[in-house]
């Protein structure tokens, strides 16, 4: 097959592509340039896409002896998935850039245009796996549960998936890292990047201050209303957030408190103890399936984080999405979130948090 090898510049995407070489492929390594103004160096592990990044892809393309270019889709992902950052914080929900970038980037935007140019597949260095199935692709989780990306790729539908390629699903890290050593790849050793890549510094409630505005409001306790506080916006707070909140006191019993309500239109952020966090219904809109749709009542598991825990679940499918019946209660649940579906190890599709239920 001709294939892309989308290059972050890391030790995964690197050892991907040279998987793909060592099956055979006609691979062409690319890099992403999603950033207007990328800065020099990253710092440890924080952030990515930076000029250092795209030198550390070339070095590594240019070791395997394969084609390399650097592709410009710093418009679309401004578009895609930084304006779609700011709107949902804007609106009080908690999206997840990660999946966003898959869904519009990385798998739409790179995978059409490698279609248009020739190209079968894009292979990437996500820790997930592919299986082909009775009805086609099947995603399935890695076989390190410690790396398991598949929650960040529940968006993906039959037809991407069936233009991907994840070399690495059966791998754990460790041996990834020896493989990029014994290959001489530089990157063998470079950190991972764990941070939102167009917010390298990890403050996020600064990112959101500086492009959405002051926009003051009180902090209140979600049970009797007493203001306990204020705030420079609510839209940089999220439900189950502790830590930032900007209280100098605890609550009168000592307990800890925490984010269990974000209202916009009032700016108004309510907090509370833990117990006020748990849900036992999940709704989702925005449905995105990754093989079959759901058209029946199943028992499946829910993950609502990267590295969540799974709960079990009765879904059934509306009309706009699903609605989970969680059997165990769930904690610090945001609208926004994704809700990614499971069963066993396959990933059935997912959908965006619109409402939960206490």
């Amino acid at each position: 097959m001709k294939v892309l090898a989308a290059m972050s510049g890391g030790v995964d995407s690197a050892v991907a592509a040279a998987r793909a070489v060592a099956q055979g492929h006609e691979v062409t390594g690319i890099h992403l340039a999603l950033s207007r103004n990328p800065e020099s160096y990253r710092s440890g592990a924080r952030g990515c896409c930076t000029i250092e990044d795209s030198r550390d892809a070339w070095r590594a393309a240019d070791l395997l002896g394969i084609p390399f270019y650097v592709w410009d889709m710093s418009e679309e992902f401004a578009a895609d998935v930084v304006d779609d950052f700011l709107a949902e914080y804007a609106a009080g929900r908690t999206p997840n850039p990660c999946l966003r970038c898959n869904e519009r980037i990385k798998f739409a935007a790179v995978l059409d245009r490698g279609r248009a140019l020739g190209f079968d597949a894009v292979c990437t260095g996500h820790y997930a796996r592919l299986v082909d199935g009775p009805e086609g692709r099947q995603l399935h989780r890695a076989a390190d549960p410690g790396k398991d990306q598949s929650y960040v790729l529940g968006v993906l539908d039959e037809d991407q998936l069936a233009g991907c390629l994840f070399p690495l699903g059966d791998s754990r890290k460790s041996e990834v890292r020896a493989e990029a050593a014994a290959l001489g790849l530089a990157v063998a050793a470079k950190p991972d990047s764990h941070d939102i890549c167009f917010i390298p510094s990890g403050d996020t409630a600064g990112f959101l201050r500086g492009r959405l505005g002051e926009e003051p409001g009180d902090i209140v306790d979600a049970g009797t209303g007493e203001v306990l506080g204020s705030h420079e916006g609510a839209y940089a707070f999220t439900v189950g957030q502790r830590r930032g909140v900007g209280l100098g006191q605890p609550a009168a019993d000592g307990a800890r408190r925490y984010v269990v309500d974000v209202d916009i239109t009032r700016r108004r952020v309510a907090v509370g103890p833990a117990a006020m966090l748990d849900v036992d219904q999940i709704r989702a809109v925005r449905p995105r399936w990754c093989g079959p749709e759901l058209v029946a009542p199943a028992g499946l598991g829910v993950q609502v984080r990267a590295h969540g825990e799974e709960i079990a679940a009765q879904v059934s499918p509306l009309e706009d999405g699903f609605i989970a019946e969680l059997t165990t209660p769930l904690r610090g649940v945001a609208p926004g979130q994704a809700a990614v579906l499971y069963s066993g190890t396959r990933v059935v599709g997912s959908g965006t948090i619109a409402r939960r239920a206490g």
